[in-house]
């Protein structure tokens, strides 16, 4: 009998494993695909749109109550289920700009991303900024056009901008019949005789009826169908035909067309993650060379959320598996600290929804129930020691100096900070002129400053005031770069230390003051940050 904790079954599953990301700008219809996927995995019953009306439910993977109550996405969940005899592992990320560090932080946990596109609206800021970071991190892309049912822009277009902003080729592998907005139907250019139609279940909350046309019924689409072949053809002519290798090199991006909400195109979308995705695969490691998935268990913490369970006010640390089997109960150490950690709780989460996990594979999440000790970047491990690369921290580009409403509950709001800090829901940063007794919040979006407020509030119950400060942009300096900052009398800004890591970071209104900090003190360095928005 094949023993499934050994380093063989490793390597048998975790070719099985697909884990993947969707990646938007807010608004293009991120959790409704995510909801399509499970539905057409049969993960799920029905779909339910986010903004639902009545008695309609929101979003499974949307269980926040500030999710909820505003929706959008503002924390990570993970769905977990089976597609053709594979494990799909997917992590959906807030959709919500302010929290797209949280998003930044899924993408080191990935081995491939959908990119969704808005048809009407193209490539968006937050697009172009997610689009980057997996560039990065070397996470190939699959890219989604999304809503064609509605009024939008010429697909030739679309790909065109793709391709001129992003500097990588688009492959259409579905391409659609008639324009946005009057969608008539789909065409696979792998077989251009097969042609797809469509009919929407009422609502969208089952998955779209999907029927391939003889060719007496294609011919009666007519003059679209005809224009989409010959579309085809000529990006076909031009070289934009799928290639595996330069897809996995980021090189080109396979294209989707379809509509979530409408559940139509979602299969092929599906089909294309179990076929084109790569599998969990060697990772690298922080000094040099590569952890081969059927080595001893290692695993990377990605995530850090707190109060997933009300009722018990826990903590979940998510961890994604790289090598070896994940067992519940081995003790497995943390590589930062060489301290054991107990794997006693460990789950698997389904939106709001959880199970036990006893063996988790390469690429499968895990969640580690009461592990306020971890932190995003950590890399756990069984046996002879490893460390993956460090988590990058993004630039911020909010400020403000955070102060507890009550002096007497002090120890609470020290505590708080610290916790939040750690959690990575915001940066928190000191500074000489301060002093620490006034710390300053550092954000990618001013809503995490909500999730701040009520969570100190209602979690460590120690309410806060916030003072906003007057700078939107951050730069790397050294201790000497951020003392001649607070001494200069001509160029606006501030320095700080960033508490978790001790780098020195520089804050300035606008990139015209760091520009004056450059001329002033060139020989002071002055570094952007990864994923930064210049002012």
């Amino acid at each position: 009998m094949n023993d499934p904790t050994s380093a063989a079954a490793a390597a048998t599953q975790a070719p099985r494993r697909r884990t993947f990301a969707v990646i938007s700008h807010p608004d293009a219809g991120k959790s409704t695909l995510t909801e399509a996927l499970a539905l057409h995995a049969r993960a799920i019953t029905s779909a339910g749109a986010v903004h639902g009306k009545g008695d309609r439910r929101g979003v499974t993977s949307d269980w926040m109550a500030m999710e909820q109550a505003r929706g959008i996405s503002v924390t990570s969940a993970v769905l977990q289920f089976d597609h053709r005899d594979r494990v799909l592992n997917l992590l959906d990320t807030p959709g919500h700009a302010d929290f797209s560090e949280d998003t930044y932080r899924v993408l080191a946990a990935v081995d491939c991303a959908i990119m969704l596109v808005d048809a009407a609206k193209g490539l968006e800021e937050q697009t172009r900024k997610l689009f980057d970071v997996c560039r990065h991190r070397g996470v190939p892309v699959i890219t989604f056009v999304n809503k064609w049912d509605r009024p939008g822009r010429d697909a030739l277009e679309l790909l065109d901008e793709i391709e001129r902003e992003f500097r990588i080729q688009p492959t259409p592998v579905t391409w659609p019949i008639g324009i946005a907005g009057h969608m008539r139907g789909l065409i696979d250019s792998r077989d251009p005789d097969a042609v797809l139609r469509y009919t929407r279940a009422p609502g969208g909350e089952r998955a779209a009826e999907e029927e391939r046309l003889t060719g007496e019924e294609a011919a009666a689409l007519g003059e679209d169908l005809e224009t989409a072949r010959e579309e085809v053809e000529l990006l076909a002519a031009t070289g934009a035909v799928h290639d595996r290798e330069t897809f996995l090199a980021g090189k080109t991006t396979p294209v989707f067309f379809g509509a979530a909400l409408s559940n139509i195109g979602v299969r092929l979308l599906l089909d294309a993650v179990v076929d084109l995705a790569p599998p969990p695969g060697p990772r690298e490691l922080a000094g040099g060379g590569h952890r081969p998935v059927d080595a001893e268990f290692s695993g990377l913490v990605f995530k850090v959320q707190a109060n997933m369970d009300r009722s018990h006010r826990d903590r979940i640390a998510f961890v994604r598996v790289c090598s070896g089997v994940f067992e519940r109960g081995m003790t497995v150490t943390r590589a930062s600290t060489g301290r054991p950690f107990a794997t006693k709780y460990a789950h698997s989460v389904f939106g709001q929804e959880r199970s036990s996990v006893e063996l988790a594979y390469p690429g499968d999440v895990v969640g580690l129930v009461n592990a306020g000790t971890l932190a995003p970047g950590d890399t756990l491990y069984a046996g002879k020691k490893v460390e993956f690369p460090p988590m990058p921290t993004f630039a911020p580009e909010h400020f403000a100096v955070v102060r507890p409403v009550d002096i007497g509950k002090s120890k609470q709001f020290r505590r708080g900070i610290a916790q939040l800090d750690q959690e990575g829901v915001v940066q928190v940063l000191v500074s000489s002129l301060r002093g620490e007794q006034a710390p300053v919040l550092a954000a990618v979006g001013p809503m995490q400053y909500d999730v701040v407020a009520h969570r100190m509030e209602h979690e460590f119950g120690s309410a806060v005031k916030l003072e906003r400060l007057p700078y939107n942009l951050a730069r790397a300096t050294d201790a000497a770069g951020g003392a001649a900052l607070d001494a200069s009398r001509l160029v606006h800004g501030e320095a700080m230390t960033r508490v978790k890591d001790g780098t020195v970071l520089a804050l300035f209104p606008n990139r015209w003051h760091a520009g004056s900090f450059e001329r002033e003190f060139p020989d002071h360095p002055l570094e952007p940050l990864v994923a930064a928005h210049e002012q």
